[in-house]
């Protein structure tokens, strides 16, 4: 099953302050440990909020784009990882394995066709199969 690893901000990084050498270096060693072990699918650090910015859709879909920072640190991301791992209990235990310190990770398994009901066009599920192969080669 793929999870999505969804690093929470912290003041820190929203300041921009992304972490001393000895952080990166123990970050890169569980990194290492992670793509040897076949887990990570893909992975990255955002910008803070500051340079990012938000489109809001209204009922009759007119938008209007928000620039950063927003608010409410501990609501926003600060970095992903795509895991493919055979269960949510085996996430969690590479998660606790994990070298951040002062902050908060939330996993979420990523929907897949066996996640719906019988309401999921069978035509739907098999473009998406399809098109798996043609987006994992465009990364």
């Amino acid at each position: 099953m793929k999870v999505m690893v969804l690093v929470k901000a912290t003041e820190r990084s929203e300041s921009g302050e992304f972490g001393t050498a000895e952080e990166f270096v123990a970050m890169d060693l569980y990194n290492k440990e992670l793509v040897e072990a076949g887990v990570v699918v893909a992975g990255d650090g955002l910008q803070p909020t500051s340079k990012g910015k938000r489109v809001a859709f209204d009922a009759d879909g007119n938008t209007t784009v928000i620039d950063g920072p927003f608010a409410e640190t501990k609501e926003l991301v600060a970095g992903y990882s795509i895991w493919e791992v055979a269960s949510m209990e085996e996430a969690i235990e590479w998660i606790k394995r994990s070298p951040v310190r002062g902050g908060e990770i939330e996993l979420r398994k990523v929907l897949d066709a066996e996640d719906f009901d019988d309401s999921f066009p069978a035509e739907i599920a098999a473009a998406e199969q399809r098109m798996r192969p043609e987006r994992t080669a465009a990364q």
